[in-house]
């Protein structure tokens, strides 16, 4: 497990400290008004590769996910609150407030970057709205995550991830084919606003460094999980036919998908001629290849659950493991299917540093997800753990140019308190 030291040097052979590279968003300054998973998993991107990031959290509770995520460990924050806020430092505020407004609206006029996901029309009645701080600060680039976009008929609808997989269509293709409908394991509308965000982000503020001005970026769960489904929306388009679920199958080739093997299931992608044909000589079965049921992908696409069931017939004979060497020994695509205690436990994931340790105020030694993509000039790291609700409110006021006795009229007129 590699270890995420915050801001250390590297030392080589006893030399001096080295300075660490400088992070590719160095610099720019983000506020995160964003509560749960897109907008914080957006705006952590966003610090990870240098930006310093400024969570805005409501005082008394601040981000939901800080106590509604469970999985704690000694303190009162969730570990998916710690995963998703890591180089981050936070601010409470009340924005419901003048008091606070007029703090948050110091903070816009230093701000290069804004990430909101509040319900559409929220933003424009708390007066944060992007009209209100484009006139602050021009150069704003402002964006808004919502489950379903800032305009159309289903704007005001709820923003979760699993409405957004059942209204976008993903679900009507998840799942076993005879089963009721399913919704992908992992949070992919989340995570894919939170990505489409993100490169809206950057975009505009390249834009934004050649012409002068900021702009507002509108991301929603929905588009995301229509932007994912290309296979199946080619397949409606092209044959006039509503996809439906095929389990693991892929509406595109066959076989790609999980088989059976003698205890338990491993998948493949044979998913050409040549890999087909190197297939069936691999188990034995060069008969399927004059098959005419077989003959291309459409017939085997045509035929794919007799096709399985031949298939599975040979790969009930030999256990999973063994069936993965020999594929790949020959080049056909396979692999095991891995719980998440496997997958982070893998040689590959260590070698990768997807898991890493940080350090915490609270929880001490703390494991994160490790990141994604590496850099190799301007390599990311964790600067500042995940911060505890408030804890830079002070230092940040500061910076403002807010003193002590601005600092207790500001408290005494609500922007700190609920």
């Amino acid at each position: 497990m590699a270890e995420a030291k915050l801001d250390d040097p590297s030392l080589e052979d006893g030399d001096a400290p080295q300075a660490a590279p400088t992070l590719p968003l160095a610099g720019v300054r983000v506020l995160d008004v964003s509560q749960v998973m897109a907008g914080p998993f957006c705006s952590m991107l966003l610090g990870d590769m240098g930006a310093d990031v400024i969570k805005i959290e409501p005082p008394g509770g601040g981000d939901q996910s800080r106590g509604a995520m469970g999985f704690r460990l000694k303190g009162t924050d969730s570990l998916g609150f710690i995963n998703m806020n890591r180089n981050k430092r936070s601010v409470a505020l009340n924005l419901k407030s003048e008091a606070g407004r007029r703090v948050f609206y110091k903070l816009v006029a230093t701000a290069d970057i804004l990430v909101e996901n509040y319900r559409p029309g929220a933003a424009k009645k708390l007066g944060i709205d992007f009209p209100t701080l484009h006139a602050i600060n021009p150069r704003l680039v402002y964006a808004s995550i919502s489950g379903f976009g800032q305009t159309g008929p289903w704007r005001l609808r709820p923003g979760f991830d699993l409405i957004a997989q059942a209204m976008s269509g993903i679900m009507s293709v998840t799942g076993d084919t005879e089963g009721p409908p399913a919704k992908a394991g992992v949070p992919v509308a989340d995570i894919g606003c939170a990505l489409f965000a993100v490169y809206g982000i950057l975009s505009a503020y390249i834009g934004c460094q050649r012409g002068g001005l900021g702009q507002h970026i509108d991301a929603s769960l929905f588009e995301a999980g229509i932007a994912f489904s290309i296979w199946d929306i080619s397949q409606f388009w092209g044959t006039g036919e509503v996809p439906t679920k095929l389990g693991t199958a892929n509406r595109m080739s066959a076989p790609y998908q999980a088989v059976c093997a003698s205890d338990g299931y491993f998948v493949l992608g044979a998913n050409n001629n040549r890999l087909w044909r190197s297939l069936c000589e691999l188990i034995g079965r060069n008969d399927l290849v004059a098959d005419a049921r077989f003959a291309n992908i459409a017939d085997r696409l045509a035929n794919r659950e007799t096709l399985i069931e031949e298939l599975e017939k040979i790969f009930v004979t030999r256990p999973a493991e063994e069936w993965v060497e020999r594929m790949l020994a020959v080049g056909i695509p396979a692999g095991p299917i891995l719980d998440y205690a496997q997958a982070l436990d893998s040689e590959h994931a260590r070698e990768r540093e997807m898991t890493m340790e940080m350090d915490h105020p609270v929880e001490g030694k703390v494991r994160t997800i490790g990141f994604p993509v590496k850099m190799s000039a301007t390599p990311q790291r964790v600067r500042r753990a995940p911060p505890l609700l408030g804890a830079d409110t002070e230092a940040i006021l500061a910076e403002l140019g807010v003193d002590a006795e601005a600092r207790a009229a500001l408290l005494a007129d609500g922007a700190f308190k609920p």
